[in-house]
């Protein structure tokens, strides 16, 4: 894990459990369980919601790589543990429960 993804999930963590998983290329980042957003290259983007929405509005909405269908909010506060809080708590009621694998 590089340093930057070290340094997310420092920041984000004192809101609960940060997971960040490689996946193509970039990196996943789960709260507590849920898909909240990606990493790429050294930017962190975080899926839009509600909450988000009300949040970021004044953030960056951008795609986070190249064939993404997602626009996604740039997010660069991470001094701002308050908002973190709030973001990610908010984010995690509105964003659906992870999928259970189908047994084969």
């Amino acid at each position: 894990m590089n340093e930057f993804n070290e340094y997310v999930r420092e920041s984000f963590s004192a809101a609960g459990d940060i997971v960040i998983k490689p996946m193509m290329g970039g990196f996943l980042v789960y709260f507590n369980g849920k898909l909240t957003g990606d990493i790429c290259g050294n930017e962190l983007f975080l899926k839009r919601t509600p909450t988000s929405d009300r949040l970021l509005a004044d953030s960056e909405l951008r795609y986070p790589y190249e064939g993404s269908k997602t626009l996604m909010y740039v997010f660069d506060r991470f001094e701002d543990t308050d908002l973190i809080a709030e973001l990610l708590k908010g984010m995690y009621a509105e964003l659906p429960e992870k999928k259970t694998k189908k047994a084969k």
